[in-house]
């Protein structure tokens, strides 16, 4: 599409929006009494206005019911990982059956690596990307030590070329051939936080089977943001939190995926806990750990409902907006940002943009590094209205989100931005 750089082709493509409806579903913060231009949905979803429902009827039914709500309450607690299924499934390509809320991002990080990173003296590095989100890079180093391995030999990262700040999915796939039969897990954040940056998920996992490793991703920038094919691209594991794109809330609860041919593969080590136990059998409280077929096994401990109320209001829109429209929407919207940004600065005097070019390499974020006092720069677009993203040394993350932002409110920030970079 060819963008136009004005104020009225930002409110035509807004009034052509199919899915403009869903904004006034969110409650946008406000700043000095105006509403606000919400950019880090990358890294806080908004709150739906259902939330409050949502949370209000578990509350209402705990009040009446204690302890029989887990039978008799309006949405049953002791089922209720089961009410996320179908949605989470279709936002990340799988089965239900492959699909399960539970925990936190980092747990169930850790859970899946005692299942799927199990290092012998010949195969035993782990591949991750460069400059991976901290918990990951700690969960990393602290599973690796936990084997008796050094990370400096066990930890292998794929770094850009000299001069570049993606990383090829070529040089991706020439490292672990490169290593080969010493490769127990390549584990990957499908979208990278900083860069902003889409792996090829298919072709990395293709390569790590090829040479008889296992692959899983950290989604929890990609979930709710890009369309993902978990079960056909054959990933083993993935897991993601649920407060960035899926809106669940500060902390809210996290998800995992493991693949169905994992599904009755008892012999996989993990570490159990009574929700993950056959839940036919759950109350009968006897040892012996039987786990649960597919994702369910991995379940340590009874759902967190209030926090999962919060997700199951978000599940809902995303259910009616479906995640091919609003990648379809997020496409256009990061490309009129991008368009504006390079009419902003054409020489690239005062910034770069470096999240790939290439629209199926990135999701909805793109990161600007300002060469010249960019905190001075990021705190006029905060005084003006803008709640973006400051990561040092001096990356601005902007994440126009298909389901709440406009066309209109990537303009406004692309004047006030030109603004701030003139004074």
């Amino acid at each position: 599409m060819i963008f136009e750089n004005t104020l009225s082709f930002a409110r035509k493509m807004d009034r052509n929006d199919s899915l403009k409806k869903f904004r006034t579903q969110f409650h946008i913060p406000k700043v000095k009494g105006k509403t606000a231009l919400y950019f880090t949905g990358n890294s806080l979803g908004l709150q739906p206005k259902s939330t409050k429902k949502f949370i209000d009827q578990e509350l209402t039914d705990w009040a009446k019911l204690g302890v029989e709500g887990h039978f008799h309450a309006k949405r049953p607690w002791l089922s209720y990982h089961k009410f996320t299924k179908k949605a989470l499934a279709q936002i990340v390509g799988a089965r239900p059956s492959e699909v399960v809320a539970m925990n936190q991002l980092t747990v169930n990080l850790h859970l899946m690596m005692v299942s799927f990173y199990k290092p012998t003296a010949k195969r035993y590095k782990l591949i991750v990307e460069s400059g991976a989100f901290p918990s990951d890079q700690y969960a990393f180093e602290s599973q690796v030590k936990f084997h008796g391995l050094n990370p400096d030999d066990a930890i292998v990262e794929l770094k850009p070329r000299d001069g570049e700040t993606k990383i090829r999915t070529e040089d991706i796939v020439n490292t672990i051939n490169q290593h080969g039969n010493t490769v127990a897990l390549v584990l990957i954040g499908a979208v990278q936080y900083y860069t902003g940056q889409f792996f090829n998920i298919k072709k990395i996992t293709e390569t790590a089977h090829a040479v008889g490793a296992y692959a899983g991703f950290d989604c929890a920038h990609a979930v709710g943001n890009v369309e993902l094919d978990l079960h056909k691209n054959n990933v083993d594991f993935a897991v993601w939190c649920s407060y960035k794109y899926l809106n669940s809330g500060a902390g809210g609860i996290a998800g995992a995926f493991v693949h169905d041919r994992h599904a009755n593969n008892n012999a996989l080590p993990r570490f159990a806990g009574w929700w993950g136990h056959h839940e036919g059998e759950r109350f009968q409280m006897k040892k012996g750990f039987i786990p649960m077929p597919g994702v369910d096994g991995w379940q340590l401990s009874n759902f967190p409902v209030l926090s999962g109320a919060a997700h199951l209001a978000s599940l809902e829109i995303f259910q009616a907006a479906g995640i091919k429209n609003l990648r379809k929407k997020s496409i256009l919207l990061t490309g009129f940002l991008e368009s504006l940004l390079n009419d902003i600065d054409k020489e690239g005097k005062h910034f770069t943009v470096f999240t790939p070019k290439n629209v199926k390499e990135r999701g909805c974020q793109l990161s600007i590094a300002v060469k010249h006092d960019g905190k001075k720069v990021f705190t006029k677009l905060t005084k003006a209205g803008v709640i973006a993203d400051w990561r040092e040394p001096g990356v601005i993350r902007v994440a126009p989100v298909p389901l709440y932002n406009t066309f209109e409110d990537v303009f406004l920030f692309s004047e006030i931005l030109k603004k701030a970079l003139a004074k």
